[in-house]
């Protein structure tokens, strides 16, 4: 499978990003609108929203593969004033870190979508995952709409015996999502060798790659 080389959304989502937050639901709906006005018009894009920790392990997980055209990392579940990383990850907010994804539904669905989530963290683990610890590292999907809240609830179901311990993933409506600072995007591509990164991201990130192996995009 070919991956393509998308210039022109990388540039809008970093300018989206620097200039200013969505600040509501309605506003989340026009990023995702001027995201969808970069491909050729007859692309159906789609968006899902998850929370599974810290976002630099989501994040990278879910760019590798093919038809996810593009993964921000940021914040859901609070407000725009407070949607600050200092704030957020010392635990002073009600959001979550979270990342918004941009994928094809003719090249991957939800559900897969929703299988590499269940795989990129650990669904039984409540307010943490791993070494970080807070409410701001919970377990999230935030539906989009109900067909989202749906499947969500039956892959649950389904999941629920294949762990240990009961899932404890929150099944929530997205009321609004809060790109995080520019540094924060990409962060697992760019900081390679950061320790955290090499001790808890690169090994969540390898697993989904291993696990999907048939869905990893084909390297330019």
């Amino acid at each position: 499978m070919q991956s393509f080389k998308l210039t022109p959304l990388f540039l809008l989502v970093s300018l989206l990003i620097s200039s200013s937050c969505v600040s509501n639901a309605s506003e989340s709906q026009n990023l995702h609108t001027s995201i969808k006005k970069t491909f050729p018009r007859d692309l159906k894009l789609d968006t899902a929203t998850f929370a599974g920790g810290c976002f630099w392990c989501i994040e990278a997980s879910f760019e590798q593969i093919e038809g996810v055209f593009e993964a921000v990392s940021g914040y859901a579940g609070g407000t725009k004033d407070k949607a600050r990383y200092d704030l957020v990850s010392s635990g002073k907010t009600t959001h979550a870190e979270a990342v918004q994804i941009y994928f094809d539904p003719n090249k991957i669905t939800y559900e897969t979508l929703l299988d590499i989530l269940f795989t990129a963290h650990d669904p039984t683990q409540l307010n943490r995952q791993g070494p970080d610890v807070g409410k701001q590292y919970r377990s999230v999907v935030f539906y989009h709409n109900g067909a989202q809240k749906e499947t969500t609830s039956q892959k649950i179901k389904d999941l629920s015996t294949v762990f240990d311990r009961p899932i404890v993933t929150l099944i929530e409506p997205l009321v609004a999502f809060y790109p995080a600072e520019d540094y924060h995007q990409d962060y697992e591509k760019k900081n390679p060798y950061q320790p955290y990164v090499l001790s808890v991201s690169k090994p969540k990130i390898d697993l989904v790659a291993k696990k999907f192996k048939a869905l990893l995009k084909v390297s330019e």
